[in-house]
């Protein structure tokens, strides 16, 4: 069965309520938006790892879904549903940065292949290797351990280990806070005054012996950032 969780952004009732089943029965869970105003606020705050967008929505269209979910969460993979008659509107999705496309009417069978050869592409090119060679050593994801050249060792607890894989997987951008809490902790990030990030990060920062800050980068009013070196 699929863990994953799809994110529908769909305003014809029969046709969302159709790709939720589909999804369902196919294992997925999932999350629905009625129009493009409650799929800005759901896919900014909800967690989940795809999100299926219809282009043209009563309150805010597709594109604007977009704009504003690439502007926070710019790792986050997407399918833009459009009729025949929207290529325009679907070129300047890709353009926006979606993964991909299906054109309506689809077939189920055609969409649960798309999602999931997505879901497959955002994962592979998101696990990191199980070891990570950098200047004072090498990062063992599978011990959870920091192994310095100098024979030194330190360990790594299990949530610092998923934090310093999602700052990788972000591929060099800053990773908000909030990002870090919904992804990271599964909380939800409104309204949350927590040190808890950046204790994580201070911690981390000492195990790598990142004194100067070179590996996990703080970016001034974004968040936090891992150096590839």
């Amino acid at each position: 069965m699929n863990q994953a969780t799809v994110l529908v952004v769909e305003d014809d009732d029969a046709v969302r309520r159709g790709i939720v089943d589909a999804l369902q029965c196919s294992g997925y869970q999932t999350l629905e938006a009625r129009d493009g105003e409650e799929g800005i606020e759901l896919g900014l705050r909800a967690t989940y790892q795809l999100m299926l967008l219809d282009m043209v929505m009563p309150r805010r269209n597709g594109l604007e879904v977009l704009a504003a979910l690439k502007k926070e969460r710019a790792g986050q993979p997407v399918i833009i549903l459009s009729a025949r008659g929207e290529e325009a509107d679907r070129v300047r999705g890709l353009e926006g940065g979606a993964d991909d496309y299906v054109v309506k009417p689809f077939s189920v069978k055609e969409l649960l292949a798309r999602v999931e050869a997505v879901l497959r592409r955002s994962c592979e090119r998101a696990v990191p290797a199980e070891e990570l060679s950098f200047t004072m050593g090498v990062i063992d994801f599978s011990t959870s351990k920091v192994r310095f050249h100098d024979g030194k060792n330190a360990e790594l607890s299990a949530k610092e280990v998923e934090l310093l894989r999602y700052l990788m997987r972000a591929a060099g951008r800053a990773v908000s806070r909030e990002e870090l809490l919904r992804h990271v902790w599964r909380l939800d990030a409104r309204g949350m005054e927590t040190r808890t990030i950046d204790m994580h990060i201070a911690h981390l920062r000492t195990k790598l012996g990142d004194v100067g800050q070179s590996l996990i980068v703080t970016v001034r009013g974004k968040g936090y950032r891992w150096s590839v070196l």
